[in-house]
């Protein structure tokens, strides 16, 4: 991808597979043979997700689909699943299928190559030998952001047709998937003044002080960085490509931050298609087990309710580890049956905007939050949303660039905002805000 105006991209050509018969594929994904189809599976540490992502993969992959399981995960444990070595390029498990465990200076030198010898180059500079500067220079959240980088490449590669990533626990992975919006501000607003004054007062510094000032290369491989980055966001968002997949125990913290996270997904914009509830004892789990079958019969309803429409499936506590392709088989056929794992069992739109009457409406789905937690403030062309700690930045689109807003509310989870039509010389860019004044109806 490259840059382009206003901090839009232009996608890099996208290889197209040809059709081909795949075995149990449903009528209405019969045009994915030409497509990759992407599933993200997150949760709280400890649930099971690696588990399940790694079983959602070998299910695919007897099905038919040319299929990679990508461990995102900084502590990684998806060769352990498998029961296999993984290393970090594709590595062939069975036919249809690979796995791939990232490896942080693998990645680093693939994606963040030229950043990396610049800051290295600092860190020396103030006095650090080799290995010290070498081991400094990988930034906090490097390793699992060029992770999640793979998963544009092997899309862009045309090579598989289905991707399943086994991501990071789900505060981890918010925060890395909130990065391109980020990214996209400071490329745009910060990022051509700072190379401006590189190239303008970098000579000057470097002779006074004898500090490395950044050459031309640092700010271009900045630049393609955040492209990828961009092109990552746009498949991850991409409702006909990708979702997301909640894996979750029927504990009441699992089940908390289950909630929590299905909120900021909404509020990022990504699509949840599947709730699964791991590890559900049977109805004879017997009186060891007898208070924490009680627990979770409890639970099963809550989950029901908190997450409808999106469905929920369950996988039962099995009397063995799961490891290895035998169980892995069977915890595939525990959560999805004769089902197509690659189906979308849920479509829904975060949010959307729409003419009513004489004003424009806005209209964001956030489950489990209430009035009071949601806080709005607008800066031009920018929304900005915030639900407690998290915040998303929205750009208006250009007809509302200019409407003024005029009222909103909260109902059903889902966020109103109303603008005026807007006036053909009305004055943009000044400040509003609105913060805690969602009130109910």
């Amino acid at each position: 991808m490259r840059p382009g105006a206003k901090g839009t991209v232009t996608a890099w050509p996208r290889a197209r597979l040809e059709p081909r018969r795949v075995r149990g594929l449903s009528a209405d994904n019969a045009y994915r043979c030409r497509m990759t189809r992407i599933i993200v599976y997150t949760g709280k540490g400890g649930v099971g997700k690696t588990s399940v992502a790694a079983a959602t993969g070998l299910l695919a992959a007897e099905r038919g689909y040319r299929t990679i399981v990508l461990s995102t995960d900084a502590a990684h444990s998806l060769a352990d699943s498998f029961d296999r070595p993984l290393g970090p390029e594709p590595t062939e498990i069975a036919p249809n299928l690979w796995g791939q465990e990232s490896e942080v200076f693998h990645n680093i030198a693939k994606y963040w190559g030229t950043i990396q010898e610049y800051v290295a180059s600092l860190i020396r500079w103030r006095g650090l030998d080799d290995v010290m500067a070498e081991e400094m220079s990988v930034l906090p959240g490097m390793d699992e952001l060029a992770s999640l980088l793979w998963i544009a490449e092997h899309h862009d590669s045309g090579r598989y047709d289905l991707i399943v990533v086994d991501a990071a626990p789900t505060g981890e992975t918010l925060r890395l998937l909130s990065l391109p919006e980020a990214g996209r501000w400071w490329l745009d607003r910060v990022y051509p003044i700072q190379r401006k004054i590189a190239q303008l007062a970098g000579p000057i510094v470097g002779r006074l002080t004898g500090m490395p000032t950044p050459a031309n290369a640092v700010f271009t491989a900045g630049e393609e960085l955040f492209a990828r980055l961009e092109h990552m966001h746009d498949l991850l968002a991409d409702p006909d490509l990708t979702s997301v997949r909640i894996v979750l125990n029927l504990e009441r913290m699992v089940i908390k931050e289950a909630q929590r996270s299905f909120t900021y997904f909404h509020l990022y914009g990504y699509h949840t298609d599947l709730v699964v509830c791991n590890r559900v004892l049977p109805h004879d789990a017997g009186v060891y087990f007898g208070a924490w079958r009680e627990a979770q019969s409890r639970y099963r309803p809550m989950v029901e309710e908190s997450f409808a429409p999106v469905p929920v499936r369950e996988a039962p506590f099995f009397n063995e580890e799961v490891v290895g392709e035998r169980m892995l088989r069977q915890l595939g056929a525990a959560v999805f049956g004769s089902a197509d794992p690659t189906d979308f069992f849920y479509r829904g739109r975060p949010y959307t905007v729409r003419r009513e009457g004489d004003r424009y409406v806005m209209e964001l789905e956030l489950p489990f939050t209430s009035a009071d937690d949601v806080h709005l403030s607008r800066f031009g062309d920018e929304l900005v949303v915030a639900v407690g700690s998290w915040r998303r930045n929205l750009i208006l689109p250009r007809i509302l660039v200019d409407a003024p807003t005029i009222g909103g509310g909260f109902r059903d989870h889902t966020l109103r905002i109303e603008f005026e039509s807007p006036a053909p010389a009305s004055a943009a860019g000044v400040a509003t805000s609105r913060k805690g004044a969602m009130r109910d109806g």
